[in-house]
């Protein structure tokens, strides 16, 4: 083999290297050695930390894929409707117009897999697209905050119509085949 002067283990042997410099005295402190370059990046900006054009740093924990906003903000927050797997329903008017609406609160803890976030976002696209067809509720609005997903939609008073059957008892065969002919109306939208 052949090696440098510097290289050669003999050599290194006979000449070992200097010492290091004594520490020198300093007013600086030293910085913090970072172990992983992940703990190195700042934390998103919050809103009372921004300046006035600044908008909302987008979280990419998010579900609807947008920043958060208080659903408050435009909505009060009014008696419950009824309850689902995921969330609870409540009437919520508009402030700006008194407009009264339904708003589901999701809350994140439901959903706790990959399929449930994508499929909670699917419906509120599906609704947008839906948006302006007959017998069904229109989406007014999709909001995500911290804790919850909140949607809003047309306030439908009728009720639930397996409540209606069942309240009934049963129908005439004309009412039962008026009920069918709008969920095929619609249905029939769909395909075309």
């Amino acid at each position: 083999m052949h090696y440098t002067k510097s290289q050669d283990p003999a050599v290194q042997k006979q000449n070992p290297p200097p010492p290091p410099p004594p520490p020198q005295q300093s007013h600086q402190v030293p910085p913090k050695p970072v172990a992983d370059q992940s703990e190195a990046v700042p934390p998103p900006l919050k809103p009372s930390s921004m300046g006035p054009s600044q908008t909302p740093v987008q979280r990419s924990d998010t579900i609807l894929g947008k920043p958060f906003e208080d659903v408050k903000s435009y909505y009060t927050i009014g008696e419950e409707l009824g309850k689902g797997q995921f969330g609870v329903t409540h009437l919520c008017p508009e402030i700006s117009t008194s407009q009264q609406y339904a708003c589901k609160f999701i809350s994140k803890r439901k959903i706790v897999t990959k399929s449930d976030r994508e499929d909670i976002k699917r419906d509120i696209q599906i609704m947008q697209h839906l948006s302006g067809q007959s017998n069904i509720a229109e989406l007014n609005g999709a909001y995500e905050d911290k804790y919850s997903v909140h949607v809003v939609m047309e306030l439908c008073a009728g009720g639930e119509l397996f409540d209606r059957i069942i309240a009934t008892g049963h129908y005439s065969e004309r009412a039962a085949a008026s009920i069918c002919r709008s969920i095929a109306s619609y249905e029939e939208q769909q395909v075309s």
